[in-house]
């Protein structure tokens, strides 16, 4: 039998548990209430942890967790083909980050610097900035450059958790480019450690010189078939939003990728409150994201047709903008994903910091934060089958963190705390 265990952990995170069937009192898995003595909200969802555990991991899937010395005595850690000790350390899944543009070419840092005096978003696209500058670059760079530059940010995600990563097509804004981005996302993700999955976003902006009715009839008629006939990509998605796609010509486009056989995501109600989240509703998404307009109601049928929020704390610390409010979730009981959205307009590829704008920035409390970007980054991605978990079964991919609770990851944010990550049990980092 050949297994591998890491074992001693002061702490292991298995994933969601439900606090409607556990309480503060009777249950130490269950997170504490806040340092102010008020609890969380009734009926809410935390991590399920074990103390002084164990975790097995066979043929790339967990096989059990439990207290050290009782894992210890059925797998003896002298006869594992590899053991990690965790003493004083705190393991997690692996971290899910479900929506990032993290393929694209060129610089816009000097954006960065308009944004701070004071230039808007969308004063920047009008311009001729933004994702179009962006488009510029990727349209005249060689699909080989474009590959290796995703591996570097891969490597750069790995080494901060990050096992499982979405990343957006949506720089070309044409048929060619968008198949050559991605050719050049699945080309990055063939031996590379991090599970990539593929979305093909040809309606991220109008491109210029064409009106955006004109350009959603190249989408569905044109990059859609050519799309599906590359067979790469697994999801639309769509930007709706005022002066990008309206709410008619984002069905058009997600209602066309169904046909070829793509599952939806929206960019919704980011800026303006267009009715991109009852879209996602009306479509059953996989997921919504940004919502920062979306009303209550919006909400309600958002999670209603179990559409999977994801909210982006990152871009509101890049814009310097509003963060998303919590309180519509918590009334449901549901924890949204959190993501990085990773582009060159949000320079961050840590899914640890996403998690501490989240606390800091949203109000979540660390337990939301770190399924976040767990279980729920993986329910965004329509991934199953435990991934974002360590439940028995699910995926063996790990990420031990240098300090004794999971609360470490969102507190201590100047430095990496990431010290090691297996990814189908195998080491990969550290």
């Amino acid at each position: 039998m050949s297994y591998s265990i890491i074992h001693d952990a002061s702490e292991l995170v298995i994933g969601p548990a439900n606090r409607a069937a556990k309480t503060p009192s009777d249950d130490p898995t269950v997170e504490s209430p806040d340092a102010d003595g008020s609890p969380d909200p009734p009926d809410h969802p935390v991590v399920e942890t074990e103390s002084d555990a164990a975790i097995v991991l066979e043929n790339g899937r967990v096989v059990t967790t439990g207290p050290s010395e009782e894992i210890g005595r059925e797998y003896p850690i002298e006869n594992a083909e590899t053991a990690v000790d965790a003493s004083g350390k705190c393991v997690l899944p692996g971290f899910v980050d479900c929506h990032t543009h993290a393929l694209f070419a060129g610089d816009r840092s000097d954006e960065f610097e308009a944004k701070l005096a004071g230039k808007s978003y969308q004063e920047i696209l009008a311009e001729g900035g933004g994702i179009l500058r962006t488009v510029r670059h990727v349209r005249e760079t060689s699909e080989d450059y474009l590959v290796e530059s995703l591996r570097e940010h891969l490597e750069t995600m790995l080494a901060h958790g990050t096992t499982t990563v979405e990343v957006k097509s949506g720089y070309g804004l044409d048929t060619d480019t968008e198949l050559k981005m991605l050719s050049a996302i699945e080309r990055a993700g063939e031996d590379h450690p991090v599970d990539v999955v593929p979305t093909f976003m040809g309606a991220h902006a109008v491109p210029e010189g064409v009106d955006a009715d004109a350009y959603t009839d190249t989408v569905v008629d044109e990059q859609l078939p050519a799309v599906a006939e590359q067979g790469i990509a697994e999801f639309c998605d769509v930007f709706c939003e005022e002066d990008v796609f309206s709410v008619a010509q984002s069905r058009r486009i997600l209602e066309a990728g169904v046909e070829h056989g793509l599952k939806p995501k929206i960019h919704a109600d980011e800026f303006v409150r267009l009715g991109g989240t009852r879209l996602a509703a009306e479509l059953s998404a996989a997921s919504a994201d940004h919502l920062l307009q979306s009303t209550d109601d919006d909400v309600d049928a958002l999670l209603e047709a179990d559409v999977t929020p994801v909210l982006l704390p990152g871009t509101a610390f890049g814009l310097g903008g509003e963060y998303p409010d919590l309180s519509p979730y918590r009334e449901h009981g549901v924890i949204p994903a959190v993501a990085t959205d990773f582009n060159p307009n949000c320079h961050a590829r840590s899914l640890g910091f996403a998690a501490t704008l989240a606390c800091v920035g949203m109000g979540m409390t660390p337990a939301e934060a770190i399924l976040g970007i767990t279980s729920r980054g993986a329910a965004a991605l329509d991934r199953d089958e435990g991934v974002g978990t360590l439940e028995a079964g699910a995926p063996a991919d790990l990420v031990v963190i240098d300090g004794p609770s999971y609360r470490h990851l969102p507190y201590t944010y100047d430095v990496n705390v990431v010290e090691t990550v297996l990814k189908d049990g195998a080491v990969v980092v550290g």
